[in-house]
């Protein structure tokens, strides 16, 4: 059922970091002002893009006395409060720890921006993500056209190992509906930790779901698999 892959790809927000109850915050904080509510279906629909077009869509959706930009740095203000001190997800250490331990070669793939990744990592995580020395940041990355669901940030990712993996020999992990389909329209199999409030029918496109990182079985892939 699964293919065995050699190179592994990571999307942070939501997988690693539990940082979208944040993302969550830092917008409603903003549009309260202006008497309006960030719903998890807007949310939903902006999950994995690069930051202008988030900022594009939330101000014309909420229709907004913001321009994009202003909104942009609206929502700075706000993650400099509430970003360093983001906490990891269950099972994202020990899977990349394994991972790097047995030298499978590992990528990030975040749609953040390069200063939005310092502020989440720099506090406490920044020995973990050492172990990615293969970083593409979908918002400040000229390379990466369009945001998730088009595949330009995992072909990004992709091309960044020196072994010039095929596509189908890297696998994806993301936890976002939007994500799962730039994986697979990248040619790559994918791995989903869905929000549990997400409706189960939009997940049926992943290659597998689970519930947490903590169940998931490398050996699935044909990775090496845990030794405890």
């Amino acid at each position: 059922m699964f293919k065995p892959v050699t190179h592994v790809l990571f999307d942070m927000d939501g997988l690693i970091l539990n940082t979208e109850h944040l993302y969550t915050v830092a917008f409603q904080n903003i549009v309260s002002r202006y008497g309006k509510t960030y719903t998890f279906e807007l949310k939903m629909k902006l999950m994995g893009s690069q930051s202008h077009e988030l900022a594009k869509i939330i101000t014309e959706e909420l229709e907004l006395p913001l321009t994009p930009d202003e909104f942009l740095v609206e929502s700075r203000k706000q993650f400099q409060e509430l970003f360093p001190d983001t906490e990891l997800m269950p099972g994202a250490e020990r899977l990349i720890r394994h991972l790097d331990n047995k030298g499978i070669p590992i990528g990030l793939a975040t749609s953040s921006s390069k200063e939005s990744y310092h502020l989440k990592v720099d506090k406490h995580h920044q020995e973990l993500f050492s172990l990615f020395p293969y970083k593409t940041f979908g918002s400040s990355d000229p390379d990466v056209a369009r945001g998730k669901p088009y595949p330009d940030i995992f072909l990004v990712a992709a091309s960044k190992f020196p072994e010039n993996p095929k596509v189908e020999q890297c696998l994806v992990f993301e936890d976002s509906v939007n994500g799962v389909r730039a994986g697979l329209a990248a040619g790559m199999q994918v791995v989903m930790v869905p929000d549990p409030r997400v409706d189960k029918t939009l997940t049926e496109e992943a290659t597998l779901v689970i519930g947490s990182l903590e169940e998931f079985k490398p050996e699935l892939f044909g990775l090496p698999p845990f030794e405890d």
